[in-house]
This record gives C-alpha cells, structure tokens and sequence, in this order.
C-alpha cells in the first residue's frame, strides 16, 4: 500500500494546549473517565462549536489531554481556555492547566490518514502550559500583547515575567485569571525562581561584607577559569581566506571563490573551533602579497588557510595550506587532482584535514554535516554562489531591491537546475524577506514566496540549523513574531556555532523587544565572528543612536571608517553625530560637500540625509541639490519603500509653498495607496498616509490614520517601530494645528530610546509649530548636550 501523502504547509495559528493535572496516577479507568470527561467539557464551549462549524479548528489528542488548534483570531483559544474554566466549577474532581501560543505550524497528515501537526506554534504553546499548575490559564507574552489591544482582557492578563523551559530557552509568560476563572496563585515553578533571586541578592549582599583582600582572592582563584578557556578558544581560531583563481578563464572566479566558501562552511559546523565569517575574509583578495600575521591581528586568529584553484576541462586541481599566523610557519599543505564533479569532497577532505590538524573535537553530527555535498549540479552551484556574492554586495541603499531581486532570480534557476538544493532555498527565503521587510515590495505576496522557500527547505532538512536559522529570520522579518523566532534561533545555533548570523538576529530582536544591553552584547558577539562587517558595525552604531550614546556612537562609526574609509554612508554618518548631539550641521555639511565633489555617483546613496541636513539648515538651495539626486524609485526609510514625491511634498511642505506641496502629497498619497491594497494593517504605510494626509490638510483622516498606526505596532511590541511611529504621530499632530497632543507624544520619546535627538527639535521645520511652548522648550532641554 502507498504511504499516505504529507503535507508541509507553514501558517499561523492560535493553539490552546489543555493538559490533566496527576494524570499518570490514576487508575486505567479513572484515566478514560477523566478524558471522556474533558472531552465533553471541550465540546460544550461556544468557541469550540463556533470553530468547527466554521471549519476553523484542529482536535489532537495527547493521551493525557488535547491541542486545540483555532484559525481564527488570537482570542479563540483564550475565549475557550476561560469557558472551560468556568466549566470545571461542576467538575471538581478534573484538575487542568492550560497553555495558549500562536505561532507557525505544519499540518501533516501521517500514514493513518490522522491530522497532526509540528512547529514552534504548538511546541511554545506545550512549554507555556508547563510552568503552570492546576487551574492556571498561562499565555505566551507574544499573546497576551495581542490580547492587550482588547479593553476586556486587559484586567485579566498579569505579567509573570520569563519562566526558562526545555534547551534553555526563556519565554515570556502571563496568567489570566479573575473572578472564578483561572488561578491567582504563583506557578510553583515562578515561586521557586523568586526563592532563588532572593538567595542570590543576599548571597550579592554578603559578598560585599567581605573584607577586600577576600574579594581579590576570590577573584584570583575564579579568573583562570575564563581566561584558560579564552586562550583555547584563540588557539583554534581559523580565517579562510580567499583562493587564488589559477584558471585561465577569469569566469572560473566564481567556482573558485566557492571552493574556499563551502570549506569555510565546513568549518564553521564544528563547535570546537572559532571561525572568521565570510564577509570578513572576502576582503583579504587572493592573488596579491598578504601579511599573515597582520591578518590574524585584525581578525583574532591564531591560523589562516590559504589556497588557489584551477579548473582544466574536466578536471580540478585544489592546493591549500594551513599557516600559523603568529609564527608564519607552514603546519600543513596538500594538492588535489580530481575529476570536476569531486570537487566537493575536495572541500570536505580540507575541512576535515584542518580540524584534525588543530585538534578539534569532533561530534559525529558534525562529521555527518562536512560530508554531506551542497548539490551535485555544479552548474546550479555556480549560481548559488553568483548570488551570495550580490547578497553580500548589497548596502542598503536605492540598488538594494534590484539586487536582491537579482539574487532572488539566480537562486530560482539553481532550483530549477536542482529541485533537492536545500541551501538555494534557504538563502532564496532570506532574499524574499529581505525584500519584504525593508518595505520595496510589502506584500502578501513576497511574504508568500518566502513563505514557499522556507516550506521547500524545511521538507528537504527539518532539523538542520541552516532550516531553523531560516525560518528565524522568516518569523522576525515577515511576521514579527519574535517569540517563535527566538525559539528557532537557539536551536540553529546548537549546528551553526560559527554563524553570525544568529547572533546578529538574537540582537536584533533583543533590540525590538526593548532589551538594549542584551541587543549590544549579541551583536558584539556576532562581530567576534565577523570583525570586519560593515553592516554589523553600522547595526551597532544604530543602537547607541537610538539610545543617544554619542560617544560609543562615534567610536564605532570610527572603527567602521578604518575598513572603509571613503564609504559616502558611513562618512555622512559620522559627521552628523555633532548635528543630532549639539545641533551643530557644519560637520555633516562639510561631509556632504566633500562626498558629491569626490564622487558625484555616490550621492544618491546619502540623498535622504542629506535632504535632511539641508532642511536643519533652512537651505533651500541644498534642498533642491539632494531632491535632484533622490532616486526616481524613492528610497527605503527604515520598513517603508517612499517614493521621489513625497520627499518633494516634505520640501516644499517646509518651505512654505502649499500649491507644490498639494500636488506632490497628492501625488505621493497615490503611490502608497498601491503598497497599501493588499495590507490594510501595514503600519508604517498608514502612517505615511497620515502624515501625506497632515499636509493635504486632511486633519481628521491624518489624526486616525497616525493613531491607528501606533495602536497596531506599540512601543512594547516593537520598541523600533513602535518608537517611529510615536514621533511620526507628533508630526501629524504638529501639522495640524494640536499643539498639546503633539508634545504628549514628544514628551514620552523623549524618555524612551528612540530616534528623537537635540538636533533635530532644535533645527528641522516639522516642530516649527511648537517653537514658542514652554513645554516645547523644556523637551528640547532634556536632550540638550550635559
């Protein structure tokens, strides 16, 4: 008989997992009465009947209790959870406690024809269920945020703070309870973290009794611990640096390019050993003298792997040698003569080679993992890694889309080529997120392509790292559920110890959720992989703006300057720390000069800041300059693609020049209409039009469109975003004439991390409306220079 069909198909979903409390110990019988039991209790909610005549749910029985799966809204399952509990008032003797998540699930039917499913959704919403006892109704905080939007659950919800639950991974968990509903008392498992922090602050408080010279001792005796795992760390740190391309044929740079890439990635699987990423080695070219033990300072290893490739007909040749940076002395080196299509056991033989040969330790996973070929089509190969390389050319800057887009193109004819290519279809998800996220193409259906890629993967490889690290990023960029994304991101890092990626995403989120030091820490560590990413640098820097630390501020944009000195972004960049700290323009004007008159070229890259400067300094003049270079396509702000008219209608809006102003807005507002038919709920969108709608003089449309906005993606679900969106708000309120509701808005940016800074209260035109207001002044104060 022929295996039943599986069907792999990822969405969103609301599960509501119930659990019989002392199951185990009853008798046979008693365990079927009690399930009979719940089972009728379950099938008597309203909710529950309102979603299966709908056809909106799915039942799984777990022995022991039961996931209900609504497609509904979030409120479903805790609409049930809060009947059923009512319920049990008439059945004293069935104890439950009850978990609710959303997130991603995948609907498989198994070889019985049974529906069942897998995925963080339901796998959080059992571990949410866990750290709770009889009675309790326990929430995910990604739930209970969006329950919070709702006035009549909002008195029910109480934050209990992170409960650490299976692999180590914390997740946000609220009670709901009230009147006869849920249960008011502590989890047990809470009640023994409280117990353990207050044993750690008088354990903190008497260590700080202790006389000093104890102190120091102690110190002594607990530092060689790190510092001896530090060093080992150091001596088996490697940097693949590019190989030489021998072919005669120049357009063999890519194939060779792509042997030192999937040694690299070899490499960077085995847990044991701290390995430079990609974009840092990249810039070490082959084929010019390259001072090793510079290059080892600079990255921070103790070892570097040098090679060359040359590609005859059918035939490979592969030279490599591993040096030890500090010494320059040659520790190992082979040559390789293969037929073509050997060429990635060629790769796995080195990575194999150089771990034996710096004693790595390695698991058997991790063996499995180097062995296991990228594709077996070199043709699809090649453009694979065509299009990582435009990938990791990509600023974000007005080329971003095309070549993202390009990429996205290359990835789908190595599909084509190898339908099993797990990895084209990883990095071909990433593409369309990308594209996504920053808001060049915010639609449904890009979201849908990701979302066909991430599907495809996670059928090749279910439990590989690259397949979790993919969906991560799916999660953040696509859905902002952060939750789930973190979930995943701790799993890919258990295969993917090298990859700094995770950890550029773990800071990203960390960020978003308003955890700032955790967010420095975590991309701090991705750039101990990574040193010399400008990308990384700049995430960095932007973190220190949004909190206003100037001067860390200035030291990375200086560390990101030493690797590219005459970057137009990064340079501008620099230069308008002095204008956002002491609302101090010349600098950035200086810099804006100098960047257009060396290279004419670049100034569509820094259009917008310039722009910006421009308007600070009331010079007409220098607006007119940088609208002239403002690409033709618009620009991506942060998640929103804006297009060339509304930066005109800003420009003229400030200058005074209503009928130009009218018609650009007008104009504008037509462009982001078209982003904003197939996603009515897309924030950033309807807070342009607010703003669009502000200069029309479109009041009460602008006033409900900015609110609207800000209700859909608060500070406490995105602490980015949702600041953005705060000071866009205050704008419309400007514009419009409500001087009091725009300093409301002013004031609580002004005590949070954001983007407001001195500079820009004191100089740009959007606030001349509120120059005048004590208040006004007295915002601008706090932010003044100390």
């Amino acid at each position: 008989m022929a295996e039943a069909k599986k069907e792999i198909e990822l969405e969103i979903a609301h599960v509501l997992f119930i659990d019989i409390v002392g199951y185990s110990k009853l008798s046979i019988n008693d365990q079927h009465a009690v399930v009979e039991e719940l089972n009728e209790i379950v099938r008597a909610s309203e909710q529950f009947q309102r979603a299966e005549a709908a056809d909106r749910l799915l039942k799984i029985a777990t022995g022991d209790g039961m996931a209900l799966v609504f497609y509904i809204s979030p409120e479903a399952p805790t609409q049930c959870a809060v009947e059923i509990s009512r319920a049990l008032k008439e059945h004293p003797r069935l104890q439950l406690r009850m978990g609710i998540h959303s997130g991603p699930v995948s609907g498989v039917v198994d070889v019985n024809n049974r529906p069942n499913l897998t995925g963080a959704g339901i796998n959080v919403a059992q571990r949410v269920m866990d750290c709770g006892d009889g009675g309790h109704i326990l929430l995910s905080k990604h739930v209970a945020e969006d329950l919070e939007e709702y006035e009549r659950w909002r008195p029910l919800l109480h934050d209990l703070g992170a409960c650490e639950v299976k692999h180590g991974v914390r997740i946000g968990v609220s009670n709901l309870h009230s009147d006869g509903v849920g249960n008011p008392e502590l989890p047990k498992k809470f009640r023994v973290l409280k117990k353990r922090r207050a044993r750690m602050r008088w354990a903190a408080m008497a260590v700080t009794l202790l006389p000093l010279v104890a102190i120091v001792a102690g110190i002594a005796i607990f530092s060689r611990y790190p510092l001896r795992s530090v060093l080992t760390a150091v001596e088996k740190s490697i940097a693949v640096l590019p190989f030489e391309n021998l072919s005669d044929n120049k357009e063999n740079a890519y194939f060779t390019e792509g042997v030192g890439d999937e040694i690299l990635t070899d490499l960077a699987k085995i847990a044991d050993l701290k390995v430079i990423s990609r974009t840092s080695v990249m810039q070490y070219k082959s084929g010019v003298f390259r001072n090793l033990r510079e290059i080892g300072e600079q990255l921070g290893v103790a070892y570097v792997l040098e090679g060359s490739v040359q590609r005859i007909g059918g035939r490979v040749r592969v030279t490599a040698q591993l040096i030890n940076a500090r010494t320059d002395a040659h520790l190992w080196a082979e040559h390789y003569d293969r037929p073509l299509d050997d060429v990635f056991a060629i790769q796995s033989e080195v990575a194999q080679a150089i771990a034996d040969q710096l004693n790595a330790k390695l698991s058997a996973a991790e063996k499995a993992a180097i062995q296991q070929p990228p594709t077996a089509d070199l043709v699809a190969y090649d453009l694979y890694v065509r299009a990582e390389a435009l990938r990791a050319a990509t600023s974000f800057n007005a080329r971003l889309k095309e070549n993202l887009l390009e990429a996205a193109r290359l990835l789908e004819q190595a599909i084509a080529r190898d339908p099993t290519f797990f990895l084209a279809y990883c990095k071909l998800a990433e593409s369309h997120d990308l594209i996504y996220f920053f808001g060049s193409d915010h639609t449904p259906a890009r979201l849908a392509l990701a979302n066909t890629a991430i599907q495809n993967a996670l059928r090749l490889r279910p439990g590989s790292g690259e397949a979790h690290l993919a969906l991560a990023e799916h999660l953040y960029r696509g859905y902002r559920d952060h939750e789930n994304a973190l979930a995943e991101l701790t799993l890919a890092r258990r295969t993917l110890p090298n990859d700094p990626l995770v950890f550029e995403l773990t800071g990203f989120i960390a960020r978003r959720q308003g955890r700032w030091e955790e967010s420095t820490t975590d991309l701090k560590r991705a750039l101990e992989l990574d040193p010399r990413n400008l990308f990384f640098l700049q995430q960095l820097s932007f973190t220190y703006e949004f909190q206003r630390r100037y001067r860390d501020l200035a030291e990375v944009l200086d560390r990101a300057l030493k690797l590219v000195p005459s970057d137009p972004e990064t340079r501008v960049a620099r230069a308008v720390i002095d204008l956002a700290e002491r609302a101090d323009p010349r600098a950035a004007h200086a810099t804006i000069d100098a960047v257009v008159a060396e290279d004419p070229a670049a100034a569509g890259n820094i259009a917008e800041r310039w722009l910006y400067i421009a308007l600070c300094e009331r010079d007409n003049v220098g607006v007119a300059r940088s609208l002239a270079v403002v690409p033709a396509e618009g620009i991506s702000a942060g998640s929103i693609w804006l297009p060339r008219a509304y930066f005109e209608a800003v420009a003229a809006h400030a200058r005074g020049d209503a009928t130009a102003a009218y018609a650009a807005f007008t104009a504008a507002r037509a462009e982001i209409e078209k982003t904003m038919r197939e996603q009515p709920d897309y924030a950033q969108g309807i807070i342009v039009l607010g703003l669009i709608d502000a200069g029309l003089g479109r009041k009460n449309d602008a006033i409900q469109e900015g609110t609207r906005a800000v209700a859909l993606v608060p500070v406490s679900k995105d602490a980015i975003d949702g600041a953005d969106l705060i000071l866009d708000l205050a704008v419309i309120y400007a514009w419009t004439g409500e001087k009091d509701l725009a300093l409301k808005q002013l004031a609580e940016a002004a005590r949070m991390p954001s983007g407001l800074n001195y500079g820009w209260l004191r100089l740009y035109p959007d606030w001349d409306p509120l120059r005048g207001d004590p208040r006004f002044a007295q915002i601008v104060a706090s932010l003044a220079p100390k």
